[in-house]
């Protein structure tokens, strides 16, 4: 799961850094693809979730499990025959939206889309 997001303070001592703890929990694998499937389309089932994001379903179930526990996703049991469970975003994941606005215009504005050596991208110069 998420490591500990401690940064080294300007006199040695560590400290808790709020920027590296949220990009740790963003990029923790299907973390993103879940939560912007969930920003589009709001509260959806287990199976549609598979589908949408293509995760297997172990592992889906683990960072559904992990998101839940960090108060990022909501889980639901409808007491239909059979039972239906649904995931919804708490308001704590709504509010990730501007933070996946912000990077997805940042990359729009600043990153080349032809890929660089090796593969990574480039940001481009200014000017």
């Amino acid at each position: 799961m998420a490591r500990r997001a401690i940064t080294r303070g300007t006199e040695g001592e560590h400290s808790f850094c709020p920027v590296t703890a949220s990009i740790e929990i963003l990029q923790e694998k299907w973390s993103l693809h879940i939560i912007r499937r969930l920003l589009d389309g709001g509260e959806q089932g287990f199976n549609e979730l598979r589908r949408s994001v293509g995760a297997n379903p172990a592992t889906l179930t683990e960072r559904l499990e992990h998101l839940e526990e960090l108060g990022i996703v909501r889980r639901t049991v409808h007491s239909l025959m059979p039972p239906r469970t649904s995931y919804a975003l708490t308001p704590a994941g709504v509010a990730l939206s501007g933070v996946i606005n912000a990077i997805s215009d940042w990359g729009r504005e600043y990153l080349d889309q032809s890929k660089g050596k090796k593969g990574l991208v480039a940001v481009r110069k200014a000017g």
